[in-house]
């Protein structure tokens, strides 16, 4: 079978990983690729850069490591690599700090572990992330520990490797017992990272605090050989199975940080700042690995107003990661969840998913002090459309104006599981944007941590959402009506463009079949001018306004098209639906149509099929719903 097949080749590949050789032989390996005896923390900072970045217009980055999994956290995710990776690879002070994601539940904390976890594994598979270890270390050590202390600087100076560990007590003893003190014999493996089989890779969970034992974390001596060595400091006689022992060269995840007893916090001072930690009956043991962990804002609260923590905190570098604020990305979030689910299968309606993004979004957006720029616009900003009388730097403005924003409000996790019990109940084999805000609407009753006034407003984002999804389905159903919606708006436009340069010159137009000169067409100018309030006064100064950004377009040597400016594009698709309405409203409604009236509703349903990605039983629905509020 092609599955046995490929277990073979599999099998194949892990063989060819495989290195063994001698601590000589491992020299060879480090003059030729220095890179094989980095730091845990360059190790994992060129595993993030090795995946690649990508730079928008604005300057800001997107860690193409994390983009894959993690959507709308961009911000959060390029302060992190930078501030702390980035800075921890090149030996700054931020590596002898334990790194601290803080942030709402479901916000992205544990999956940024997750992927740090799973790239490790995968890194060290190539070529640029191999790393070796004495062979049969149980703390996987680096070998150049090998080279005694006096010898160090000169190695450093030809090799330009900087050495930093000690020996575990294990391989000290192993070398003076085994190989005599012969460092250049000493056996070296090349190891690959696993979180399974605890190589490099360590997570630390907190249970009961009466029954946590420390040599959880540092290991524990083992009772049963004591009478056969003869003493507890007799390293042979040491378990070095804790979590710090074995997520050396690598990582540890240490869960629920700060619900921890504090003698297990006290362990990591030494190892964060000075790179060991105190084990047993032995010298300190040394250790190279980032550690992280992840907590929410209210218990990171409580811990910094224990004094006792002052020590702690120092060696603490917090990492805010909010919720994401983007409608877009949000919904990416949600299509992610869904396509892990056993309930992929059934068709969510297109736009439905948004509708409660754009919910969800509100709930965590905080009301700008700027004047003219509510929660709506504001969401519209972040999520990258374009709202007129606003720039850029506005955005940047209004993200600097809350450094807190995106810590609360409703979680991802809360809203996929509405999604579950809309695509549960259905019988229609589709659920479309109403089944979700209804939903999510009946959920409120049931969410544990929200309080009445919180459930008024979340209803009234509920509303807007709403609003918002009526306004989309109207013109998804007005454009399928259109054969040619983007054709038709544009020749509109250049219609209305024509008119409106004669207007501003004092010229006349010719008509292109008779070539007599016309007046400019004063009622289709209005027709379309009025769809967005402006008045018979203030008609110049718009169309002037147009004719300047035609100019300032045609000086940056860039076209003046039908997206170039926000409040005509709204005037032109106000303008068209507003010719098409009566249509629409009389084809949809119609509770009996006539031959004519069932043919045009087919090629609509067949349109939004074909072209918008529904089902002829949400295209359908689609249709009904529109009718009726086109009726209203």
């Amino acid at each position: 079978m092609d599955i046995l097949k490929r277990i073979a080749d599999y099998r194949e590949r892990e063989k060819k990983l495989a290195w063994e050789g001698t601590f000589s032989e491992y020299l060879e390996l480090v003059k030729k690729q220095p890179q094989v005896a980095q730091t845990a923390h360059s190790r994992v900072y060129n595993m993030i850069a090795r995946a690649g970045v990508e730079t928008d217009s604005n300057g800001n980055k997107k860690y193409l490591f994390f983009s894959r999994e993690l959507f709308g956290l961009d911000r959060a995710i390029e302060r992190l690599v930078e501030e702390y990776f980035h800075s921890a690879a090149r030996r700054l002070d931020v590596r002898k700090r334990v790194l601290l994601l803080m942030g709402p539940v479901s916000g992205g904390k544990s999956t940024i572990v997750t992927l740090l976890k799973k790239g490790l594994e995968e890194y060290s598979r190539t070529d640029e992330g191999a790393l070796y270890a004495i062979k049969g270390c149980p703390m996987h050590e680096e070998p150049l520990n090998l080279i005694p202390r006096d010898l160090r600087p000169e190695f450093e100076q030809e090799f330009g490797v900087r050495i930093e560990g000690n020996l575990c007590p294990h391989c000290r003893f192993r070398l003076n017992e085994e190989y005599g003190g012969r460092i250049e014999d000493v056996m070296v493996k090349r190891v690959l990272l696993s979180e399974d089989e605890r190589v490099g890779i360590g997570t630390f969970s907190p249970s009961d605090p009466k029954s946590q034992d420390i040599a959880d974390l540092t290991g524990s001596i083992d009772f049963a050989t004591i009478t056969e060595y003869g003493s507890e400091s007799d390293p042979r006689a040491y378990r070095f199975d804790g979590e710090l022992n074995k997520a050396n060269r690598g990582l540890m995840e240490f869960q629920e940080m700060l619900k921890c007893d504090e003698k297990f916090l006290w362990n990591l001072l030494s190892l964060t700042q000075e790179g060991n930690f105190k084990a047993g009956r032995f010298a300190l043991i040394s250790a190279d690995e980032l550690i992280v962990a992840h907590t929410n804002e209210a218990e990171y609260r409580s811990f910094i107003a224990n004094k006792k923590n002052e020590a702690l905190q120092s060696r603490i570098i917090v990492m805010p990661i909010p919720y994401n604020l983007s409608v877009s990305e949000e919904e990416r979030i949600y299509k992610k969840l869904i396509q892990q689910s056993d309930l992929a299968h059934i068709h969510i309606a297109p736009h439905s998913l948004r509708a409660a993004a754009i919910f969800t979004i509100l709930t965590r957006l905080k009301e700008s002090k700027k004047q003219g720029v509510d929660l709506l616009k504001k969401m519209r900003l972040y999520d990258g459309e374009s709202v007129e009388g606003m720039k850029d730097i506005d955005v940047e403005e209004l993200r600097n104006e809350f450094l807190d924003e995106g810590m609360s409000g409703i979680d991802p996790r809360y809203v996929i599981n509405r999604i579950s019990s809309a695509l549960i109940k259905t019988d229609a084999n589709f659920i479309n944007a109403l089944d979700i805000l209804r939903s999510l609407k009946e959920g409120l009753d049931q969410h544990p941590s929200i309080t009445p006034e919180q459930r008024e407003k979340y209803l009234h984002f509920i509303s807007i959402a709403r609003k918002e999804y009526d306004e989309i389905a109207k013109k998804e159903v007005q454009k399928a009506f259109v054969y040619s919606y983007e054709e038709s708006a544009k020749t509109l436009m250049d219609n209305y463009l024509d008119n409106v340069e004669a207007y501003c010159n004092w010229q006349k137009l010719r008509d292109p079949i008779t070539g007599e000169e016309l007046e400019p067409d004063e009622k289709l100018m209005r027709s379309i001018e009025e769809q967005i309030g402006i008045s018979e006064n203030a008609k110049k100064a718009f169309r002037e306004e147009i004719l300047i950004r035609i100019s300032a377009y045609a000086r940056k040597g860039k076209r003046f098209d039908y997206n170039s400016h926000d409040r005509l594009r709204e005037a032109i698709q106000k303008k068209l639906f507003a010719d098409l309405k009566d249509v629409v409203k009389i084809t949809t409604s119609t509770k009996t149509p006539d031959e004519n009236q069932l043919k045009k509703i087919n090629e609509v349903i067949n349109r939004l099929v074909a072209d918008y990605g529904y089902t002829p039983a949400s295209a359908n629905e689609l249709l009904r719903y529109v009718g009726s509020l086109l009726n209203r």
